[in-house]
């Protein structure tokens, strides 16, 4: 394999597409040495079908807003690859949601559902909807629109989309409602991230920050050091941030900093219970920003706008919110503040050049798809109930999610300790779960 070859051809083919263009490249740069190592896999071609979707859908989404008036936005769904199981990605709902961010979206997926060990394929979906400001019949409607376009093309056994940025609970319901009456079955695995007593599995809102945490727990202790009493900064309010909020102040650890598009509360005294139950109400009222916090609390949180969570000194970031939001000079203000650690939870959460500079200053990083894997982890947990019909405590579903994530941790490791003794996660994470892809397509053949 010749990554510059292949990037060449992408890009001619795929112009424009810079986030999936860069997942890509990601990928194939720390693959690049093994993948050579295994003649087999060059012969049936495997990061030429790998880098392509099985299949995009792109529908018009046409619904009417609480004034009577018509609106109309795009939705798509990217079926990636099946190589391991039915599809497995979240759906996202925000104006900023395209074809090539979702393509890039559903690559990622495919190897953060390969570190799981889940018989889970890659895909990923959304809308170009944006929900802030509407009110809950407008998303029903949205939601119930979107659905008649999709539900033909998803099933337990098909493809299982989940929520993501824009879709919580509320719209899974909704969601849902339309594609048990559209499909004329109580299929309840069509779709994860249900509310607990009609399929839904208890921690599912709250996985991706608690497996997060779990997988920094380990990468702390990787250098001899402990949770305790260690400074977070989160970007974000939402389930994500929310859940890594409340697992790291489980173990010990404070949380200094939130942020929004409107700018940063930094919390000199860490988030307290009140606090962390308060950014669900922040995330519920749609409103997007985190002053909100400052002003429920004045005093113990300090709102600035127009800044980020890395302008608070900090000896763990993660960054919780959305792709690209941490840029090299981010990552440049938070090692001269003395930043210990760096995980990314959100989805290819920091630009080349922050990833870069933190190499460079040997701070450990490790990349979303490692990370933030305990969300689709638990989707996984909430399907294989669905398919048993049990229900498992919170207490139980917990424990798997941790093994889950020690399990990845480990690969991660595995495949990326270097000469030295250190770990590069992103090679880890990218080759462990390439890995387990590639020897699949390979057993089944050319299709």
């Amino acid at each position: 394999m010749e990554v510059k070859k292949i990037m060449a051809q992408l890009e001619a083919k795929h112009p424009g597409e810079k986030e999936y263009l860069q997942a890509v490249e990601e990928v194939l740069v720390s693959i690049e040495g093994v993948y050579n190592q295994h003649p087999e896999f060059e012969k049936a071609k495997i990061i030429e079908r790998l880098v392509e979707p099985d299949r995009i859908f792109t529908f018009r989404v046409t619904w009417v807003d609480d004034k009577g008036e018509v609106q109309t936005n795009l939705g798509y769904r990217v079926q990636y690859n099946a190589a391991l199981g039915a599809y497995k990605g979240g759906l996202r709902f925000h104006p900023a949601v395209n074809v090539s961010m979702l393509k890039f979206l559903g690559f990622e997926q495919i190897f953060k559902n390969s570190l799981t060990n889940l018989p889970l394929g890659g895909g990923k979906g959304g809308a170009d909807f944006d929900p802030t400001g509407k009110s809950d019949a407008e998303i029903m409607r949205f939601c119930q629109a979107f659905m008649y376009e999709l539900w033909r093309n998803i099933g337990a056994d098909q493809d299982s989309p989940a929520g993501d940025v824009g879709v919580g609970g509320r719209e899974i319901g909704y969601l849902y409602g339309a594609y048990k009456k559209l499909a004329r079955e109580h299929s309840t695995g069509a779709l994860t991230g249900k509310s607990y007593g009609w399929g839904g599995s208890l921690i599912r809102p709250e996985a991706t920050g608690f497996g997060a945490i779990y997988y920094v727990e380990r990468m702390v202790k990787q250098q001899n050091d402990k949770m305790e009493g260690k400074k977070i900064a989160l970007s974000g309010f939402g389930n994500v941030a929310w859940g890594a909020a409340t697992k790291a102040t489980e173990l010990g650890a404070k949380v200094v900093a939130l942020s929004g598009p409107d700018g940063v509360c930094e919390l000199p005294e860490g988030v307290n219970r009140e606090m962390i139950d308060y950014m669900l109400v922040m995330r519920d009222s749609r409103r997007n920003k985190v002053q909100d916090m400052a002003d429920k609390f004045p005093g113990k949180a300090i709102f600035t706008p127009g800044k980020k969570a890395w302008s608070v000194k900090c000896d763990i970031a993660c960054p919780c919110a959305f792709q690209n939001e941490m840029s090299e000079e981010d990552a440049k203000q938070l090692i001269a503040n003395g930043v210990k650690y760096v995980a990314e939870v959100s989805n290819m959460g920091c630009q080349p050049g922050a990833i870069a500079a933190f190499q460079a200053a040997g701070v450990p990083f490790a990349p979303g798809k490692a990370v933030n894997a305990g969300g689709v982890a638990t989707s996984g947990l909430e399907i294989c109930q669905n398919a048993g019909h049990i229900n498992w405590t919170a207490p139980e579903v917990d424990a798997k999610l941790h093994k889950i994530m020690n399990d990845i941790y480990d690969m991660c490791v595995q495949y990326g300790k270097q000469a030295d003794g250190s770990i590069n996660y992103v090679n880890g994470a990218n080759i462990a779960g390439f890995m387990r892809v590639a020897n699949a397509m390979l057993a089944q053949g050319i299709i």
